[in-house]
């Protein structure tokens, strides 16, 4: 490797063409960072400063055996930046350009003119076709660059294109200034300062380097790093061909603007379907060269896999799928945000394309997810266990009793992770504040809608409380309401039998039930099946709400079923106890203090962590275990040793308590030691013993 300073225009100024590879993002500046370009260079051009430090620059000779007279550098770290600057300096030649059309003689800016700006910096002007221009960008924006070099940018159209759009930016600025304010301009670009950094293409490994560069973990997404990874290493041709076939359809498929973050959030979900691991969020990259590194496929064979399962996520969380019904199922689902559901639905999808399920049963599956995720809503069940159901549900799937299985699975839930039955889901229908859930157009559209095949946009529509909200109520609603009306209004307000949808809210506003009823737009005129009931009442009144939240629930029953399974066929799936030849009494030191009242708070705040855990004798130590041992305990007359079921380098211990026992053959399972020797430690050992349940279960 070989650093210099240097001046920009020095380096731009190089017989030379700056490539970004494929591999590369895209351009992605915003017009903050190019505010604050312009800001910083302005500021240079107009004191003192003696320069101004942008950055460095990283780039190695694509070949040694290029036969052009230009060497083509490819850009391993800089192109933001050598692009924004570009952009700038296309804006000022095309800016000193207009003022010369303009002007009765022409003007040059300190010595410089449009032409000089565009032969030094912007071309390699003795060249033609593609060496013309000193810096290529990737494939979606290098025409972009090129058109606006050439100064061939409508400014009448609008452009969705950020190098274009940044260039404008510039532009107007430009415009804005006189000829002393666009000296200072130029004179800031001459000031501008960065380090050249040229890597021997024998000694340095560009991978590395462009990893500790961006080691921060600012300057590029996840993404960007696993497209880095794949790509960097290839030769050229292979590069291309994984690029055009599979990582740049990806790209279109999340949307170019948005790419990033969700292929983020689809590599979280591929590696925790392929590894039963959840990365963290800034963690994906290093848990996909983890994957590449156990995996005994090639990079072309995991690419194309990831490119596939990209599809299936595209078509559920993008709701691109082509089938109707399969689609709906997904838009459902999506409107409650159950992306804990995620890798499960790409093993579902995986299982659909190959024909292991099929798509009715598919649809049917994923309405189950659907009503297990709003029945636990309606009834007030918390959602943070949901990730460590859907985490383990498809162990011990039946593939050839697929559906089945999958209503098994949700069935022989218990406790905080059940799905709630036909009467919990019913009774809390009738009594919940169904008005201020989340996503409330969500169920009322769903109910409006069941087995209609002419569905209504409940967006067009607002929700109206027949019993108005306002809290003085007219003399005709307190006697419709009797001698409770107080009562009777903060029960019922904003429960299931008192909403309704409607286009003319504002006109019905508080008037009486009646009213509302006969008038124009009114409930007798609607063509809403929400309205029907409530055409043919006399009145309004607490039984009126109480029976038509009845017979609204009855509906839900079926628009969110439950899965039903004989109970011998339920009994089947049910997982008997295995009974353990050991005990506590195989155990001394647990049945002598102080050990004993040590071990049981440990147990106490252990079985507490998880409803579904269970302890376990062994001779040699006791395991505590969900799908499968998470800590072991192994009793000692001074404490108890525990070991931590996951990989030493996984462990946050910022006390540096733990100790690595890799390879040393102990009693339990994992790498990771620590002693428990009295009750003032087991916060932070129990800190220690979440983190490796929250490794099992994919938290």
């Amino acid at each position: 490797m070989k650093a210099t300073e240097t001046r920009l225009f020095k380096f731009l100024q190089k017989s030379a063409q700056f490539i970004i590879p494929i591999y590369q993002r895209q351009y992605s500046w915003t017009y903050a960072q190019c505010e604050q370009l312009w800001n910083d260079i302005l500021r240079a051009g107009s004191t003192g400063l003696e320069g101004h430090f942008i950055g460095s620059v990283v780039y190695v000779e694509r070949s040694l055996y290029s036969h052009s007279d230009v060497p083509e550098l490819l850009v391993i770290d800089g192109q933001q930046r050598l692009t924004s600057n570009s952009l700038l300096i296309a804006a000022l030649s095309h800016e000193i350009t207009k003022r010369n059309e303009k002007a009765e003689q022409k003007i040059e800016i300190d010595g410089t003119n449009a032409k000089k700006l565009k032969n030094y910096y912007l071309c390699n002007a003795e060249e033609d076709g593609e060496l013309y221009y000193k810096l290529v960008l990737t494939q979606s924006d290098n025409e972009t660059l090129h058109k606006i070099v050439d100064g061939k940018v409508d400014f009448e159209e609008e452009s969705v294109h950020r190098v274009e759009q940044n260039y404008r930016f510039f532009a107007g600025k430009l415009a804005n200034l006189d000829d002393d304010e666009l000296s200072h301009i130029y004179k800031g670009l001459q000031k501008l300062i960065i380090v050249d950094i040229a890597l021997d293409k024998d000694k340095d490994d560009p991978q590395l380097i462009f990893e500790s560069l961006n080691s921060t973990g600012l300057a590029l997404s996840q993404a960007d790093l696993i497209r880095n990874y794949v790509l960097m290493k290839q030769d050229i041709k292979e590069q291309n061909r994984l690029y055009k076939n599979y990582w740049f359809p990806m790209e279109k498929n999340f949307g170019h603007g948005e790419y990033s973050e969700r292929f983020n959030a689809f590599m979280r979900d591929f590696l925790t379907l392929k590894t039963g691991y959840t990365p963290r969020k800034d963690e994906v990259y290093k848990g996909f060269k983890t994957y590449v590194a156990k995996s005994t496929d090639s990079i072309q064979d995991i690419v194309a896999e990831v490119h596939r399962y990209s599809n299936y996520y595209a078509a559920f969380t993008l709701e691109a799928e082509s089938q109707t019904s399969l689609r709906e199922a997904f838009k459902d689902l999506n409107s409650y945000k159950v992306d804990v559901a995620y890798p499960l639905l790409l093993e579902m999808y995986n299982d659909y394309d190959h024909k292991v399920l099929a798509l009715d049963e598919f649809v049917e599956c994923v309405r189950y997810i659907e009503s297990y995720a709003f029945r636990r809503l309606v009834c007030w069940i918390p959602t943070n266990s949901m990730n460590k159901t859907f985490a383990r549900f498809s162990l011990g799937l039946k593939k050839d009793l697929y559906v089945e299985s999958f209503k098994a699975k949700f069935l022989l839930l218990t406790g905080n992770r059940r799905i709630p039955l036909d009467s919990e889901f019913e009774h809390n229908l009738q009594t919940k504040d169904m008005y201020n859930m989340r996503s409330r157009s969500y169920w009322l559209r769903k109910l409006e809608n069941y087995h209609h095949k002419e569905p209504i946009h409940v967006t067009e529509y607002t929700i109206e409380h027949v019993m108005p909200q306002n809290p003085n109520l007219s003399k005709a609603w307190q006697e419709a309401l009797g001698e409770n009306w107080e009562e009777v209004h903060e029960t019922y307000l904003h429960t299931l039998g008192n909403l309704t949808l409607t286009g003319y809210n504002s006109e019905l506003s508080d008037r009486s039930f009646q009213e509302k009823q006969s008038m124009e737009g009114g409930f007798a005129d609607s063509h809403l099946r929400l309205n029907k009931g409530l055409a043919k009442l006399d009145n309004w009144d607490e039984h009126a709400i109480q029976q038509r939240a009845k017979e609204l629930s009855k509906t839900m029953l079926d628009v969110w079923p439950c899965p039903q399974l004989d109970e011998e066929t339920l009994n089947s799936y049910r997982q008997p106890e295995v009974q353990s030849a050991y005990s506590l009494e195989d155990h001394p030191y647990l049945n002598k203090e102080p050990v004993k009242t040590l071990y049981e708070k440990f147990k106490t705040q252990v079985l507490a962590m998880d409803e579904d855990l269970r302890e376990e004798f062994l001779k040699k130590y006791v395991a505590f275990k969900l799908d499968t041992n998470f800590v072991d305990v192994v009793p000692q007359a001074s404490g108890l040793r525990l070991s931590l079921n996951m990989k030493f380098d996984e462990i946050h211990d910022p006390l540096k308590r733990c100790r690595d026992i890799s390879g040393l053959g102990r009693w339990g399972n994992g790498d990771v030691e620590i002693k428990l020797a009295a009750v003032n430690e087991l916060d932070y050992v129990m800190e220690l013993v979440q983190q490796a349940l929250d490794l099992q279960v994919g938290e």
